[in-house]
């Protein structure tokens, strides 16, 4: 049963390999990350700071729809191989207080064998000491990267479980822990935190997992012997250097139940702001983006932009119908090669979110042909919140690493795009940066 078990998990973590590597560049690029995590140390001193990290998770998932498969808790198995950036002389982690790296490999039960499965995940993670550099014992631990499930929503045999659709989905993990007590070569610490599923919005149903959990971890040092020492003690001088950075994305998204086909998304944009101590980038920008999915429902003269329907108006101009404009102000954190970015965004010119908002929000399984008494989506405070507020979160592969400040560098980049906090594509971009040096 053991060899069983652990050849079924090989051979799952190979699937999750080879669609990332054949079928999509995103999981590609999510991989590359992972790695460079861990080489992210090159100023290191050989098999200085390494550790791994067995953790137990428990908690309980909240039901995703009506009739959600009945679960028992939600049990988890992580292990996650990592260093420790004390022994590192780079500035960002110097700046970052020296947190650690590492990737971890898991498998989380929903208690649901026959209906809800398994997660398996690559989980790209950094964590930070909370309470400052020399003070280790509250950390917070945050990670983004991929999972393979082994059971997803289907008409057929599966019309309860409509958490994800795809076998293949975005993995958020985000969890505070304290060390409790240490013996010869192991930290032990409890923690507790969210963990979060997601397809991105590439197809419906997509309601997501979202699961409070509970853990038990225990650092387990796996390094050699060695006469280095820690590098907390170095000061570096602050630097200040103004960027301008323009990009292009591409994304696949979904419309509806009924336009459940993937469609493209593409993404012009250019921002500007200040990079500081290699390690801290703030600007604002102005993104223009263009929906497939939009532009074909109001060509083909679909229900609600027919003659005499709500959005007839729409098709005087398809194109910029299908458009969206927004101002946006971005943040990100250097870890030489690799940036993990956020933004948050007011969307000036989106106006076929409207069709996007009455097909979804109305009354379940909304046909293609809407006849005129169907009840949809109601203009509510939450739909003026959501058209208005565009988020972004997202994982930045450099050409060359951030700490010289070079003055062109270039990445490609995976990120998911919602509406406030609900889903609306994932997007794979490449990115330029021009740094101003004086």
């Amino acid at each position: 049963m053991k060899y069983e078990c652990t050849f079924k998990f090989s051979k799952l973590m190979k699937k999750l390999f080879l669609a990332a590597t054949m079928k999509q560049p995103i999981l590609l690029l999510l991989l590359c990350v992972a790695f460079q995590a861990m080489a992210q140390t090159e100023t290191v001193p050989k098999g200085k700071g390494t550790f791994i990290t067995p953790e137990i998770l428990a908690g309980i998932t909240a039901e995703s729809n009506t009739d959600f498969p009945e679960s028992s808790s939600t049990i988890g198995l992580y292990v996650n191989f990592g260093k420790d950036q004390r022994y590192n002389s780079q500035q960002w982690a110097y700046r970052l207080g020296f947190p650690k790296t590492g990737i971890a490999l898991g498998v989380v039960d929903y208690g649901n064998t026959e209906f809800l499965g398994q997660a398996y995940t690559l989980l790209p993670n950094v964590e930070f000491n909370i309470l400052g550099r020399e003070r280790r014992n509250f950390t917070m631990n945050v990670g983004l990267g991929a999972s393979y499930f082994n059971k997803t929503f289907s008409e057929t045999d599966n019309m309860l479980n409509q958490a994800v659709s795809t076998h293949l989905t975005w993995t958020f993990r985000l969890l505070f822990q304290y060390k409790i007590f240490e013996t010869k070569g192991i930290d032990w610490r409890l923690g507790g935190g969210y963990l979060h599923h997601s397809n991105g919005h590439t197809r419906l149903p997509n309601n997501g997992y979202n699961s409070l959990v509970g853990s038990v971890s225990g650092v387990i040092s796996t390094s050699k012997k060695s006469t280095a020492t820690p590098t907390t003690g170095q000061q570096f001088e602050r630097s200040s250097f103004y960027y301008l950075s323009p990009r292009v994305g591409y994304g696949i998204n979904t419309l509806s139940l009924v336009y459940n086909d993937k469609k493209p998304v593409y993404t012009v944009a250019i921002s500007a702001g200040k990079q500081i101590n290699n390690t801290f980038k703030y600007g604002v920008g102005v993104s223009y983006r263009y929906y497939q999915h939009y532009y074909d429902y109001i060509v083909e003269n679909e229900s609600l932009v027919q003659e005499g329907r709500e959005f007839e108006n729409l098709k005087d101009n398809p194109t910029w119908s299908a458009s969206n404009i927004t101002l946006f102000a971005e943040g990100e954190l250097l870890l030489n090669h690799i940036g993990l970015t956020f933004m948050v965004g007011a969307n000036i010119h989106k106006p076929a979110y409207d069709i996007d908002w009455r097909i979804n929000q109305g009354w379940d399984n909304t046909p293609r042909d809407i006849p005129e008494n169907w009840m949809l989506g109601e203009y509510n405070s939450k739909y003026k919140l959501k058209k208005a507020i565009a988020t972004r979160l997202g994982l930045r592969y450099y050409l060359f690493g951030n700490e010289n400040n070079p003055s062109h560098n270039i990445y490609a980049g995976a990120s998911i795009n919602a509406n406030l906090g609900q889903a609306d594509f994932t997007e794979f971009s490449i990115g330029y940066v021009y740094l101003l040096k004086r």
